[in-house]
């Protein structure tokens, strides 16, 4: 076993570090760092997609020092720093070449001896990024690129990353535009922007959108929607368009009452070819969709839901941010207990936003919440699972695909999360006669600063509890601990219920779940059959204890033929149908890797897809919660 030993006054602080020598990495303090640092980002080379950098850390003194790369990274929840793509580390003082050993345990830290008289340290390396999509999420596009300091930047242990200063800059290529919650400093002739002094946690906290396609759109005072897109023609947003967003904004601040931020900007990428993202930040958001998202703007929900998710993240999960997430530096890892508050409130607000503001019409609002919980009710991972454990799968998986995701649940602390709050919201409303909701808790909870500070200030249950009681008084406390950590709940459609619609059948997909299988190119018989399909015929889901299921099927086999037919998407739904009343099995021809053979599925129910239904007249619960302020 290696064991960590205190480096000694007598080190040769120019010989390189022992394998048995490494000091103890010193923890983050609250103290001011002795200086500011610089970070040099060169984004020219969108051939080979490589980062050059060029940074310059102070130093206080000579002796055992430490660098880091983030590792744990916010709204990820998880370790996932891209360490791996660290290439070509150098580190000089006045030009003499330090010695560096990677730590034998922390791997994202990196050992230096600094010498006597050093003032600061030039360090240069480049970030790989991702050319091919199984690398990684692809960054760069020949129109486009997100730069996510992270991922081009070290900085030093033993200070908290709120205290240590840095100034950024940034050189595209020419002609390029970028947009960023940083802001720059002076102008510039050539093509390298300059940023403003911040502290290291807000600058890993404001990423970067830059393209040769832009286009910068004021939606309210200080909020700006920034679009880069795979071509000009698809930048092309209608003032009714953009007017669906500037209602996105207005309906957040009624709901919040505040705006936890100086200036947001929305970071929007149309395109085909960079990789998916929608993730959070205090003072902006990194958002990517279809690239028809406006030009194709009519032909269905789409991803138009993202933006909503994403704004209402300023308030929940940034402002108001669970204790667990209140961290020192990327070092220490996050608790990620209350996501069901942080991920789950916010999934339920989203979707509430967006049909407030027309994003997306109250009844595919209806549609998705019918998926939803249909698709949570048939996981059977439910009966194993709790929520809470589900808090744990960003740091078990990763997001990596699973073969049996509805037995082994994943991240449903989203969906589910969203569930409960909608039956918290009904409680509420029942036991006020109408007159409080989640409206009021929301107002009480996360708008709670001062207009403009995005501080963040740490919450725990105990203060969901207290605020949700001094809204509505009930036993809070035990109806969140049976959902969000009982297993075997059936109480997914309670809220809905009380809301007054029920989940319900039919033999058509609503038009919300036509979008989806168009957009995902694939055959969902989810609720049937218990499977879905992908191109050509590949399964890439099969629901666990499913009439797919108890026929020995597995995702990535594929469908060669249907009841002798060779298949098509068209054979499979003809003859799913086909089934209603009948008691013949479907009978498919599958190939699973060299092996071919007949399944038979025994189902005799044709095809089958939730939606909602009324229930009773009148305005319900649910119908007032999706009605715009």
């Amino acid at each position: 076993m290696i064991t960590r030993l205190l480096l000694g006054l007598s080190l040769a602080l120019s010989a390189p570090l022992a394998a048995e020598t490494y000091p103890a990495i010193p923890e983050a303090r609250d103290i001011a760092f002795p200086g500011t640092m610089t970070v040099a980002v060169d984004a020219t080379d969108i051939d080979r997609r490589i980062f050059p950098v060029k940074q310059t850390i102070p130093v206080a003194g000579p002796g055992p020092k430490v660098l880091l790369f983030p590792e744990w990274l916010p709204g990820n929840h998880a370790p996932r720093g891209q360490i791996e793509k660290l290439s070509g580390l150098t580190i000089k003082v006045g030009g003499r070449v330090l010695e560096w050993r990677r730590d034998p345990i922390d791997v994202y830290a990196f050992h230096i001896a600094v010498p006597q008289g050093a003032r600061s340290l030039d360090v240069e390396f480049q970030f790989l990024s991702a050319t091919e999509a199984d690398q990684g999420r692809v960054v760069v596009t020949d129109a486009m690129m997100n730069v996510q300091w992270q991922s081009v930047s070290l900085y030093p242990a033993g200070w908290k990353t709120s205290r240590i200063p840095v100034r950024a800059s940034l050189t595209l290529p020419p002609g390029w535009r970028a947009a960023t919650a940083l802001r720059p400093v002076g102008a510039s002739a050539t093509s390298t922007i300059s940023y403003g002094e911040v502290d290291y946690e807000t600058l890993v906290d404001s990423p970067v959108f830059a393209g040769k396609h832009f286009r910068a759109e004021p939606l309210a005072p200080n909020v700006t929607l920034n679009i880069v897109a795979d071509d000009a023609k698809y930048l092309a947003a209608k003032p009714q368009h953009l007017d669906a967003h500037k209602r996105l904004v207005d309906q957040a601040v009624k709901l919040f009452g505040t705006r936890p931020f100086d200036h947001y900007d929305f970071l929007l990428a149309l395109t085909d070819e960079l990789g998916g993202i929608g993730l959070e930040h205090h003072r902006s958001s990194e958002n990517s969709v279809n690239r028809e998202y406006f030009t194709e703007w009519d032909a269905g929900p789409g991803r138009k839901n993202l933006l909503p998710h994403e704004l209402t993240h300023a308030w929940v999960g940034k402002h108001r941010r669970p204790a667990g997430q209140m961290v020192g530096d990327f070092r220490t890892p996050l608790v990620n207990d209350l996501l069901w508050v942080y991920e789950g409130q916010d999934q339920f607000w989203g979707y509430v936003l967006g049909a407030r503001s027309g994003m997306f019409s109250k009844q595919e609002t209806l549609d998705a919440f019918a998926a939803i919980a249909a698709g949570l009710d048939i996981r059977k991972g439910r009966e194993w699972r709790s929520v809470l454990d589900t808090t744990r799968d960003p740091i078990i998986t990763s997001r990596r695909p699973k073969g049996w995701a509805s037995q082994q649940r994943s991240e449903d602390y989203y969906n589910e999360g969203m569930m409960i709050w909608l039956e918290a919201d009904a409680i509420m409303r029942q036991k006020s006669g109408g007159a409080k909701g989640m409206d009021d808790f929301a107002r009480r909870f996360f708008g709670s600063g001062k207009d403009g500070d995005y501080s963040a200030v740490p919450f725990t249950l105990d203060d969901v509890v207290r605020d949700m009681n001094a809204v509505v008084s009930h036993d809070w406390k035990s109806f969140l601990a049976t959902r969000i950590e009982g297993t075997g709940q059936r109480g997914l459609v309670a809220g809905l219920n009380a809301g007054g619609y029920r989940l319900v059948f039919g033999d058509e997909p609503t038009p919300f779940l036509k979008d989806a299988e168009k957009r995902a190119a694939e055959v969902n018989l989810t609720y049937s059959l218990g499977m879905i399909v992908g191109k050509a015929g590949h399964l890439t889901q099969v629901i666990w204890d499913s009439p797919a299921f108890n026929a020995g099927l597995t995702v990535a086999a594929e469908i060669v033929a249907v009841n002798g037919i060779a298949y098509s998407e068209i054979v499979l739904r003809d003859a799913v149908a086909a089934t209603k009343g009948g008691a013949a099995p479907i009978k498919l021809i599958v190939k699973s890797g060299s092996r071919v053979r007949e399944v038979p599925i025994a189902w005799s129910g044709g095809h089958r897809y939730p939606r909602l239904e009324k229930i009773g007249v009148g305005e319900g619960s649910l119908d007032i919660l999706l009605r715009a302020r």
